[in-house]
């Protein structure tokens, strides 16, 4: 069954297509991951997923979506990072890390405690973005970021990677999806650039395709580097599924071995049409076109349903998002419905 056959990817091999999606916390200090992201992390390594990407790490303060996010901008959380990394690599998974930059959606509570912008009583910092144009109504104001904050974002980016490598970590994905800075530089409706930046799609995709070159410089070439998209904003006149593949085949070139593909967050009050796996067509689409590696994620909730995404060639890994906190051993469930092998850890081998 090619859910559970390997996925090579560069000098590693995933020992099956299930993937556990990077989903924040909001549970750390000063960016630093504690015992909480080692259980959450380790029971879905243990669980049996092929790949474990921790949360949207922040690559700066700055970056950071609310005061609960990881992050990885300095040495001192690359250390905290070392012990969970160990343990996901021990029990047969890929520890991953996905790098990202909140930018004008930075600066907010926690999602149970409203998850809205924070005010300066509450602690709120200066937001950035590529044009001065507020997430929401009721949201700051960014700052349009001039060109040495461009380079010193991308430096953000290249060091990070090369803290994610000291902290064990053996595949990166780029966060440029869900409303985020990278995303923010993409579409047309979050980027009002008149410079370099912004206009074309040529100009539009240059961060992204800047921050990739110097990630792949810092990261080892026998490594993993994927990119995760928003597909569509579900808007008119926002980046969609054409640019989506276009972009996918730039990238490809310069070193990105997967698309895990969404969709949405650029916009609050935007309908979406949810169902179980609305976004997998997008991840086959660009599969296609692009010929390039994907991942499909978005109410893949079912084991049949993930084997026939992947048995259909619609995509070559799922990732499990919400599915995972529901249930953590997943991959064992799945493998034990379609009657799979999946070998359990020796302390576990009594029940299976």
């Amino acid at each position: 069954m090619k859910l559970f056959e390997p996925f090579p990817q560069r000098s590693l091999s995933l020992r099956n297509r299930i993937v556990v999606s990077p989903m924040c916390q909001y549970s750390a200090i000063d960016g630093m991951p504690d015992h909480w992201h080692l259980v959450h992390l380790g029971s879905r390594a243990v669980g049996g997923a092929a790949a474990v990407i921790a949360e949207a790490t922040a690559v700066s303060a700055q970056g950071r979506i609310s005061p609960g996010d990881t992050g990885i901008w300095n040495d001192a959380q690359a250390a905290a990072w070392q012990p969970i990394t160990a343990f996901i690599a021990a029990q047969g998974a890929i520890p991953g890390v996905q790098l990202a930059h909140a930018g004008r959606k930075a600066s907010a509570h926690r999602p149970w405690d409203g998850g809205g912008a924070l005010t300066a009583a509450q602690g709120a910092w200066t937001t950035v973005a590529p044009s001065a144009l507020p997430f929401d109504a009721s949201w700051h104001t960014p700052e349009a970021l001039d060109a040495a904050g461009i380079r010193g974002l991308i430096a953000d980016f290249r060091a990070a990677t090369e803290r994610a490598l000291a902290a064990g970590f053996r595949l990166i994905e780029l966060h440029a999806a869900h409303g985020y800075l990278l995303h923010q530089f993409l579409s047309p409706l979050s980027n009002r650039r008149e410079d370099e930046y912004g206009g074309s799609f040529e100009n539009r995709t240059r961060l992204l395709r800047e921050v990739i070159a110097a990630v792949r410089e810092a990261w080892p070439v026998e490594l993993p580097l994927w990119l995760r998209i928003s597909a569509t904003d579900w808007a008119e006149h926002g980046w969609d599924i054409e640019q989506s593949v276009r972009l996918a085949r730039e990238v490809k070139p310069l070193g990105v071995d997967l698309i895990d593909v969404s969709s949405g967050g650029l916009l609050p009050h935007v309908k979406i049409p949810l169902g179980p796996g609305y976004q997998v067509p997008f991840a086959a689409r660009v599969r296609r076109e692009a010929d390039i590696a994907t991942g499909a994620v978005g109410l893949i909730t079912e084991a049949r349903q993930a084997a026939d995404i992947v048995a259909n060639d619609e995509a070559d890994v799922v990732l499990i998002a919400r599915e995972s906190l529901r249930d953590p051993y997943f991959p064992r469930r799945v493998a034990q419905e379609l009657g799979a092998q999946l070998p359990a850890p020796a302390q576990y081998q009594r029940a299976w």
